[in-house]
């Protein structure tokens, strides 16, 4: 497990053009604080120390440190702002974390044994139809990934987010919806043949 932790200081000049003065004049990120029983709190994060967290995939579903001038308190990222055409971060949005309530968070989903899988060596492709999933648990069973063992699944063959095992205590917020939202997380299927290649038997024209 990886321990991620963020200073922050709070701020208090508010507004679009507050925003932007922080980001260009202080290589800050503005940001907010919210949930629990406290009111929601305007907050300014380092942009270096913002983005080589973001670097890692871990820190989008883990429960993150965050001293605001000094106090620390128990948070999740909940939403991320960039810029559409520049490596800046715009705004980012923090859920606060309050022991024994749960958490709704979007875990990342890991494939292995892919190379080794059943339908692969039967000349089948995988195909992923999701990479994270949505699950809801109390924050010190969140897991910073779900793994897909891949090995058994067969030519032709399904994995639905029925199929995921999950650690103890996480439960996967599509399902609790019924059977309808028992949704593809990947599938083996036959590789496809290009569609100019010559038939068995005829001769490409020249």
């Amino acid at each position: 497990m990886v321990d991620f932790t963020l200073n922050a200081k709070a701020r208090t000049d508010l507004g679009k053009g507050a925003s932007r003065r922080l980001r260009r004049n202080a290589d800050l990120v503005p940001a907010i604080v919210y949930g629990g029983d406290k009111a929601p709190q305007n907050v300014a994060l380092e942009a270096r120390e913002l983005k080589k967290a973001l670097e890692n995939e871990a820190f989008y579903s883990h429960v993150i440190s965050l001293s605001i001038d000094g106090k620390k308190e128990d948070v999740l990222l909940k939403a991320l702002q960039r810029h559409p055409a520049k490596p800046v971060i715009m705004h980012a949005d923090f859920l606060r974390v309050v022991a024994g309530h749960e958490v709704t968070v979007n875990v990342p989903l890991h494939f292995v044994n892919e190379d080794s899988c059943a339908g692969v060596k039967k000349g089948g492709v995988i195909s992923h139809t999701m990479t994270e999933v949505e699950v809801h648990c109390l924050p010190k069973d969140l897991p910073e990934f779900i793994e897909v063992d891949m090995a058994a699944v067969e030519l032709d063959q399904i994995v639905h987010l029925s199929d995921l095992k999950l650690p103890k205590g996480v439960a996967i917020t599509a399902l609790a919806q019924g059977a309808d939202h028992n949704l593809p997380v990947a599938n083996v299927h036959a590789a496809r043949v290009a569609a100019d290649a010559p038939a068995e038997g005829e001769e490409s024209a020249e």
